[in-house]
């Protein structure tokens, strides 16, 4: 993520996920301080086990988000630092946000090869039980240029990441950073009807994770759907295409 709002532009950088990286250092708070990542971020969520053209994920936020720094979100994206082709840092992501005294949120951020991030708000005011469905897609017939899509409807113009055609596998996570203090973050969300896309355009399959990021004073909840709107924890052998993720 990168800025909210014409006021929040330095308090909002994010660092993407970098799987298997370890951090250095940490905060001296049970949480903020996963090895996923710069210091002061934790993670609770799914890489997939394959690269993709796309990731979808219906996101709810279940609870009020505290934060007293830093910011804490649920994302889907793609890319990261250093993923490009040539090493070069390319990232498109999109998800819900919370930071200090400033209303829930959906946004979008880009990260173009040798450009800052740019963060797009998409939907103010989300609130609690509230959910939307996102996705981030490669389009039909132009392999490397993306779109994101809220609630059905495309909410960007194309985005071109030159060689990123089948190189990422796709991120479903929340995040929490603590601002470079010690303190944690609580939040709670759900990630439902968690898909991949298996060619340009579509043809959605069922996201199967390869490495799950659980770090420190936050948990994963896989579920499973049974009849009604009621979850239940899965076993580990249903796979885990809806689950929670929150503060311990």
């Amino acid at each position: 993520m990168g800025a909210l709002f014409a006021t929040a532009v330095v308090i909002f950088a994010v660092a993407w996920l970098v799987p298997f990286q370890a951090s250095a250092g940490g905060s001296a708070a049970t949480c903020g301080s996963g090895t996923h990542g710069s210091p002061g971020y934790a993670y609770a969520g799914f890489q997939s086990v394959r690269t993709s053209s796309g990731v979808r994920a219906t996101v709810t936020p279940l609870r009020a988000a505290s934060v007293s720094a830093g910011h804490a979100a649920a994302w889907i994206g793609l890319g990261g630092p250093g993923q490009g082709p040539n090493g070069e840092t390319m990232w498109v992501q999109t998800g819900v946000t919370a930071l200090p005294r400033t209303p829930t949120m959906i946004y979008a951020e880009i990260t173009r090869p040798g450009r800052d991030p740019v963060f797009i708000p998409l939907l103010e005011n989300v609130q609690i039980g509230e959910s939307h469905r996102l996705a981030v897609l490669e389009m039909n017939r132009r392999p490397g240029v993306w779109r994101i899509w809220l609630d059905g409807a495309p909410v960007t113009k194309p985005i071109v990441l030159p060689g990123s055609h089948r190189r990422w596998e796709p991120i479903v996570t929340a995040e929490s950073w603590n601002g470079g203090v010690a303190t944690c973050n609580e939040f709670g969300f759900r990630f439902e009807q968690v898909g991949v896309a298996g060619s340009l355009g579509g043809s959605w399959r069922m996201f199967t994770p390869g490495y799950t990021f659980n770090d420190r004073g936050y948990v994963v909840r896989q579920l499973r759907p049974v009849p009604g709107n009621a979850r239940v924890l899965a076993s580990d052998s249903i796979a885990p295409y809806a689950f929670e993720a929150a503060s311990a």
